[in-house]
């Protein structure tokens, strides 16, 4: 018994992945779902980076951060919903050691570089509304670059940072995750080791990734929202009302299950694997569907490539 209590992480060869605790026959229900909201994922959001790299229209700031984030929300759904699926079907439910790592380390990436995208998406709405006229000068192809490449570069540190920290931690009592994919807060539950130093850095990095990013959405719309009261034209009030709306619903799905997941107490697992649900799966089948629909330049560019093939 104490030697299995001292067992280390590098004894560990694959863990189970618990999923969903339903009856057997919910399970072709759950794939089912699954598999229909992976794929119009896979269609949304490839069909979105497809349309904003073929209308030259399309070639603004803009949508070159929408490219972006439909390209992060293709890849981090990509990390879960199939690895997830095929757990439907599965007697043993396991992941290996090295794929629990790996998608663990992917997703963190990911889901990160999305916070900062939107929050990048907001800054880039509120220089376009607020100063139409510099627009052009303060938005210019080299900062947007930047942008994207600040977004994914503090992704890629926050990713590795945790991954570190869970997977040096010792593992010594069960190896089921209670989740559906291997996730940070599933794998401390099962973990032996004193959790106090991990859970400071992992507070200390949902601090600095998630406040930063919520300040910058929040301060922008406020200014954006007192700009747009000052219009006198309805329609083009409505115009910009309805982009900057669609923009803000994915941030609040996005952050509020973010918050309940990783800020809030841990305390109810089968809730956390609902709020899980949100930004793996239903955030990146809304987000084209919200910017294209109600999004004249898009729908226009789609048109023109379906009137093209037809």
């Amino acid at each position: 018994m104490g030697d299995r209590e001292t067992s280390n992480h590098s004894e560990v060869t694959e863990f189970t992945l618990v999923g969903f605790r339903v009856l057997p026959e919910f399970h072709i229900l759950l794939f089912l779902l699954f598999l229909l909201v992976y794929a119009m994922i896979l269609l949304g959001n490839i069909g979105m980076m497809v349309i904003i790299m073929t209308d030259p229209r399309l070639n603004t700031p803009m949508y070159f951060f929408l490219g972006n984030l439909s390209f992060v929300d293709l890849f981090y759904s990509s990390v879960i919903a199939p690895k997830a699926m095929s757990n439907f079907w599965s007697e043993s439910k396991s992941i290996s050691y090295a794929g629990c790592v790996t998608q663990l380390f992917l997703f963190d990436l990911f889901i990160v570089t999305e916070g900062f995208l939107l929050a990048v998406m907001a800054y880039d709405r509120f220089i376009a509304i607020c100063n139409p006229l510099l627009y052009s000068v303060q938005m210019s192809t080299h900062l947007c670059v930047q942008f994207v490449a600040g977004s994914y570069f503090f992704g890629c540190i926050s990713s590795v940072l945790q991954t570190i920290m869970t997977f040096t931690l010792s593992f010594c009592a069960s190896r089921n995750i209670d989740h559906f994919y291997c996730d940070e807060r599933p794998l401390l539950r099962i973990s032996c080791s004193d959790l106090y130093i991990p859970n400071m850095i992992s507070f200390f990095l949902c601090t600095i990734i998630i406040l930063p990013t919520i300040i910058v959405i929040t301060v922008s719309y406020i200014y954006i929202v007192s700009t747009v009261l000052k219009i006198h034209s309805t329609e083009g009030r409505k115009k910009v009302f309805s982009t900057c709306s669609s923009h803000l619903g994915v941030v609040s799905v996005l952050y509020g299950a973010i918050i309940f997941m990783y800020v809030i107490p841990d305390r109810f697992p089968e809730l956390s694997k609902v709020a899980s649900l949100c930004y793996t799966l239903v955030t990146p089948m809304l987000n084209p569907l919200i910017y294209s629909l109600r999004n004249q330049d898009v729908k226009e560019a789609l048109k023109k490539i379906l009137g093209k093939k037809l």
